[in-house]
């Protein structure tokens, strides 16, 4: 008996040596300092496949805040050290002076290198309120990292713009298109857009609602507002009892009343056409049951076992429906068709941000259920398909996705506008927090409070 245990404690240290050597040799010392643009400030967007810098250099607000947030994590993981203070720093005046519109408020969506404004995907001046939800969550992690009052001042600054332009006082939920002077708007509006996500236009989404969560959890860390605790609570609600169907997957565009967008009965060219805006997301799926038990947590509800129901019927639909069982991971989409009960898997790739987000909740459910061997399981299993598919032996970092399928990505960018280092820091970090039980690490503390409801 004392030798099994001695094997199994010695299995689990060697893959939290594999998981802090991916994280620090990997990831943190490839990408930092090389996207520090010490000349225009923020951090460079377009990385290649072997690291260089591209020619190229829009910045996007998403991948600026993830930058900032990433290194803020990062700097207290590994005990505060002034090299990683300063690069998490580095992002703020970017953030306050080109990002932010000093005329009429919010972030806008994307700027050239030099903080202009810029063509690219032709979002020109427009805002968008996913991307100003990870603005504010980049400002909530770096005040926690530094307390600095400027920086929580800013903050709120962002709260109460997204509040007063982006929230739906009739049907709740928050509108995502955005003029540059804050005005929602829709097909139907005098303001005609050009970009790039203009099939989206008119509609409610979960991915900016899930991501709004996950600012408003990081803020309501370190600013315990009434009005903040009241949309937070509202948004999980919302979320957790309108977003997710009954067979438990999100729904992903809505109505602005949140009737959901469905095109089962269209045409197969037509549903085709729209999969963005239809399909099951099970990367989204068990990202989404993981941010609603921390905003739960976060928000000391007591004894809320309906979004801990809700979050692991999330993650069981995606295992069972999800999952490769030839050669692992969880694949980009499937599908409900007219009539049929089965879920069809319609996008068979891989992506990486998917793949990382699987190992957080796989190895956080086992520990909520310790007498639910699968998740144990599939975690070892996602974590082999991770190392054998997705992670670079030969530059480090990730690939884009799974190269089992999609083996054009061993020469794809290391980083654009939607790939950095969030996803995959925040999954390591907070696996390597599980795998030693550490203490003071807070996700043990979700563990610990939802160990107990879950008894």
């Amino acid at each position: 008996m004392m030798e099994s245990v001695i094997n199994i404690m010695g299995k689990t240290q060697f893959i939290i040596k594999e998981f802090e050597d991916v994280l620090l040799n990997g990831i943190v010392n490839r990408w930092y300092p090389l996207v520090i643009d010490k000349e225009c400030g923020g951090y460079f967007t377009n990385v290649s496949y072997n690291w260089k810098i591209l020619p190229d250099q829009e910045k996007m607000i998403v991948s600026q805040a993830r930058h900032i947030w990433t290194l803020a994590k990062i700097s207290k993981y590994f005990g505060g050290k002034e090299y990683y203070d300063e690069m998490a720093c580095h992002g703020f005046q970017f953030l306050k002076q080109k990002m932010w519109d000093s005329d009429y408020g919010g972030f806008c969506q994307i700027r050239s290198r030099e903080g202009t404004c810029t063509s690219v995907n032709g979002w020109r001046d427009e805002k968008r309120t996913y991307g100003n939800a990870f603005g504010l969550y980049a400002l909530a992690a770096l005040y926690d990292r530094f307390h600095d009052p400027e920086v929580l001042e800013f903050a709120k600054k962002v709260f109460y713009w997204i509040e007063e332009h982006a929230f739906d006082t009739k049907h709740l939920g928050y509108y995502e298109f955005l003029t540059r002077d804050g005005k929602p708007f829709d097909c139907s509006s005098p303001y005609k857009t050009i970009a790039l996500d203009s099939n989206e236009l008119g509609f409610k989404d979960q991915n900016s609602s899930i991501h709004l969560l996950e600012a408003y959890t990081e803020l309501y860390r370190v600013w315990k507002d009434p009005l903040l605790r009241n949309q937070l609570k509202s948004l999980l609600e919302l979320i957790r009892d309108k977003l997710v169907a009954e067979r438990g997957y999100l729904q992903l565009f809505f109505q602005n009343d949140w009737t959901p967008v469905s095109f089962r009965d269209a045409s197969e060219e037509e549903r085709k056409a729209n999969f963005g805006l239809d399909h099951v997301s099970f990367g989204h799926d068990y990202e989404t049951a993981f941010l609603m038990l921390e905003a739960s947590y976060v928000l000391g509800l007591p004894d809320d076992r309906r979004t801990l129901a809700v979050a692991k019927k999330m993650l069981d639909h995606a295992i069972a429906n999800g999952w490769d069982e030839s050669v692992g991971g969880f694949y980009d989409g499937g599908y409900y068709f007219s009539g049929s009960d089965t879920c069809s898997i319609v996008k068979d790739t891989k992506n990486w941000w998917a793949q990382a987000e699987g190992l957080n909740a796989l190895l956080l459910f086992s520990k909520i259920f310790p007498d639910e061997s699968r998740y144990r399981t599939y975690f070892k299993r996602e974590w082999n398909y991770i190392k054998t598919y997705i992670l670079d032996p030969v530059y480090g970092d990730w690939f884009e996705g799974g190269i089992d399928k999609e083996p054009q990505f061993k020469e794809g960018p290391k980083s654009h506008m939607w790939k950095c280092t969030y996803h995959t820091c925040r999954a390591l970090m907070n696996c390597i927090a599980m795998m030693n039980n550490d203490a003071d690490a807070e996700i043990n503390r979700v563990i610990a409070h939802w160990r107990k409801i879950s008894e």
